[in-house]
């Protein structure tokens, strides 16, 4: 078995932005004092009441098997591990709220009717790879900041979004440690996926994995995406297959960042790409018309793109070191060739950031009117989307008026 890091640094990164934005240390300690939200002592009188713990008097091979991993994996913090009566072809893990407590490591009963026992070291592993990696941690304070039904940030929806599929390929790689068997992984995942018992349907492993190469071919050719909070199967496959075979970090890593390009994509089809170099390089034109760009117009800009990149400022900052004006006419021109009826939102984007920073100058107003020309507006159209835009929502800066 290799030796290379099972970590995946824009995991990492991820998980500690997110943590930040959502003010990690101050909230946990608030919950820590108020024990608002605290699901510990309802999972743990849940699993304790209605599952089965697994102990070694009572199921010493399950019990040994699951220690085993603990042990392989160097993971020596408590965990309690639970049978659930549930025919769902699922496991989870729950990080302890308090230090001292236990974790908890779930299995459904409905995996002991699929899986070996070296499937279920590998389920196991994985499940002890999401506590070693502390990304179960994150998800309650995640939870607990934006709980059902709240109203999640665009921008911040999308970078949860990645960081629980990169922690998924994480716990994967951690399952495959426990196993050192790439075959084993495989089978599992296409247990978990379809349900069946693959020697009873005579199901080979290079089937599979041709099948899964076949299925990867077409998130690689830009046509899928994978938008679950688990990245899509051939993913997975191809994420360990990559951790088992690779010689070194450097070629771990290459293969790595083709599948993460994947999982980045948050757009379905071509015109989301132009409408993302439209944005970006729109907003910086009418930005700088009034001399400067101010942190209004560039949060303004933002925002926009983050219904179509996970990382929009960065993706900003790339606009922006190139020219502007040529991704500004190729954009516009590619929009309206796919969809000439978007010439009304692309008037109406520009508009809007002219009003962002609370000021409309002159040029701004002449360089609106030349844009609405060039794409079939006449000046008294472009006058009446300036001017329901400042009845709807123009409010003079404070400095203007002190």
């Amino acid at each position: 078995m290799n030796t290379l890091n099972p970590t995946i640094e824009l995991e990492q990164q991820l998980g500690s932005q997110i943590y930040t934005a959502l003010q990690g240390p101050v909230v946990e300690e608030v919950i820590r004092m108020t024990k608002i939200g605290s699901g510990d002592a309802y999972w743990r009188s849940n699993m304790e009441g209605h599952c089965l713990k697994v102990q070694q008097d009572l199921l010493p091979d399950f019990y040994s098997l699951c220690y085993e991993v603990k042990s392989k994996l160097g993971f020596d913090e408590s965990v309690d591990f639970y049978i659930t009566g549930d025919s769902t072809v699922n496991a989870f893990s729950l990080a302890a709220e308090d230090e001292g407590e236990p974790h908890i490591v779930n299995v459904n009963s409905g995996l002991f009717d699929l899986m070996s026992q070296d499937e279920l070291c590998f389920v196991i592993g994985h499940e002890l790879g999401h506590l070693i990696n502390k990304d179960t941690a994150l998800s309650r304070l995640i939870h607990f900041v934006f709980p059902p039904d709240s109203n999640v940030p665009v921008s911040l929806q999308y970078k949860i979004r990645l960081h629980e599929q990169l922690a998924e390929l994480v716990a994967d790689r951690y399952g495959y440690m426990a196993t050192g068997n790439l075959d084993v992984c495989v089978t599992a995942f296409f247990k978990m996926a379809s349900g069946l018992d693959l020697a009873k349907m005579n199901v080979s492993i290079d089937a599979l994995i041709e099948d899964n190469t076949r299925r990867l071919e077409y998130f690689l050719k830009d046509r899928g995406t994978s938008r679950s909070s688990h990245p899509v199967n051939p993913i997975r496959v191809q994420a360990l297959n990559l951790f088992a075979n690779a010689n070194s970090e450097k070629e771990l890593q290459t293969g790595m960042d083709e599948l993460i390009e994947i999982l980045l994509k948050v757009g379905d089809s071509e015109l989301d790409e132009h409408l993302a170099r439209f944005i970006a390089s729109a907003g910086l034109i009418v930005a700088s018309l009034d001399g400067a760009v101010n942190e209004d117009e560039v949060d303004q800009i933002i925002d926009s793109l983050a219904c179509l990149k996970i990382f929009p400022r960065i993706f900003l900052d790339e606009i922006a070191a190139s020219n502007v004006g040529d991704v500004f006419n190729l954009a516009v021109g590619n929009i309206l060739n796919i969809n000439p009826g978007m010439r009304e939102g692309l008037l109406q984007y520009m508009v809007n950031i002219v009003m962002s920073d609370k000021k409309i100058t002159e040029e701004e107003v002449a360089f609106l009117y030349d844009f609405g020309d060039d794409i079939g507006f006449s000046q008294m159209e472009v006058a009446s989307a300036i001017a329901e835009s400042i009845q709807k929502s123009y409010v003079p800066s404070l400095e203007s008026i002190c």
